[in-house]
This record gives C-alpha cells, sequence and structure tokens, in this order.
C-alpha cells in the first residue's frame, strides 16, 4: 500500500482525534463502550484515545492532513469470515450480522471528517484511498455501514456508487440518538 500527502498512516499521536473520527462514525455508540471500560471517575476520552492509538500503531489507520494536522480518517479491512453474536452486548449484534453480509468486501469501519473540513472532499478521496486498497489486494466489492440518520453521509457514498444491500433496526438499550436502522451499503469495483 503507498500513501502519499496528504495521506498518511496515523500514528499513537493521532488517538485524541482518531477517538472523535470513531465517535462520529459510531453516531456516538463507541461512547458507551468506553464509558464502561473508564468506569467511576474514569476519562472515556482518554480510553477511546488509547485505544485508538493501539490501531494506529498497527497500521490500521489513514488519516488526511492539512496544514499539519490530522482532518479525516479511515479505517477499513477486508471481511474474510462472519462472526458470532453470541454474548454479544444487543446493541452491536445488527452492527455484526451486517457485516457478516459482507464477507468477502473490503469494509470501510470508520470513514470521517472533522466538522470545519467537511465539504472539501476528503471523505471522497479517501473513499477512493480505500477502494484502491480493495484493487491492490484484489477484492472486488466495497462495504460501508451507515445509519439511516446520517444522511449527508448516506449521500456521500451512494455519489461513489454505493448501493442499500441490507439494514437492521437499531438497538437502543440505553443509547440516545436519532439513528432508527443501520444500513449496509455495497459497491462493486468490476
Amino acid at each position: 500500500m503507498h500513501i502519499e500527502p496528504p495521506f498518511r498512516l496515523a500514528t499513537a499521536a493521532d488517538g485524541p482525534i482518531l477517538a472523535r473520527f470513531i465517535m462520529w462514525a459510531g453516531e456516538g455508540l463507541p461512547m458507551l463502550v468506553w464509558q464502561d471500560l473508564a468506569g467511576d471517575g474514569g476519562d472515556p476520552w482518554a480510553i477511546g484515545g488509547e485505544r485508538m492509538a493501539r490501531k494506529a500503531e498497527a497500521g490500521e489507520v489513514i488519516v488526511a492532513d492539512r496544514d499539519g494536522a490530522a482532518v479525516a480518517g479511515l479505517m477499513g479491512y477486508p471481511i474474510r469470515d462472519t462472526e458470532g453474536t453470541d454474548g454479544m452486548p444487543p446493541r452491536f449484534v445488527p452492527l455484526q450480522e451486517l457485516e457478516n453480509l459482507a464477507v468477502g468486501s473490503y469494509y470501510i469501519h470508520v470513514l470521517a471528517t472533522l466538522p470545519q473540513a467537511r465539504g472539501e472532499g476528503w471523505g471522497g478521496r479517501l473513499i477512493d484511498l480505500a477502494e484502491g486498497i480493495a484493487a491492490e489486494e484484489g477484492i472486488g466489492e466495497m462495504s460501508i455501514i451507515v445509519s439511516d440518520a446520517n444522511r449527508g453521509a448516506r449521500r456521500l457514498y451512494e455519489r461513489k456508487g454505493y448501493g442499500e444491500a441490507a439494514r437492521r433496526p437499531a438497538v437502543k438499550d440505553g443509547w440516545e440518538n436519532p439513528v432508527t436502522d443501520w444500513v449496509l451499503l455495497r459497491k462493486s469495483l468490476s
């Protein structure tokens, strides 16, 4: 995988901004996990930043830089097999069910842009980069899960050729958000 500026692999130092990216992409759902891990008196943002720093250190995150700072991020990977949902917290089951329908695709797990950098084309360019990575790996299909409440992101994905493949009702279980359904979008690269 060859990445050129303004794109680069994220580093551990990007952990705090990556936590913000995954919060936006995940419609706030990651905070519930981080709050549980932080416990009483702990800092959930610190937990999120540490977890994302580990992902960055493993080479799993790409960021777009503007003026020396990350303004957008991408985390994606091939889905090679299904995963069971037994014992999984109920709010994550519909997401896993949709991922299981995307086996064989390159999955865009996180795609997010800082609010002040939205509309500048970063999301589209990161999608193009992800599709290039998939093609290099011989993967002919892309996938992403978006909430039905995130209309702006959905419009971007549809402009890039992604179409609805399946949906599952979101499980709230203490999660305050306007999301009703999670929607799996797919795109063939051939």
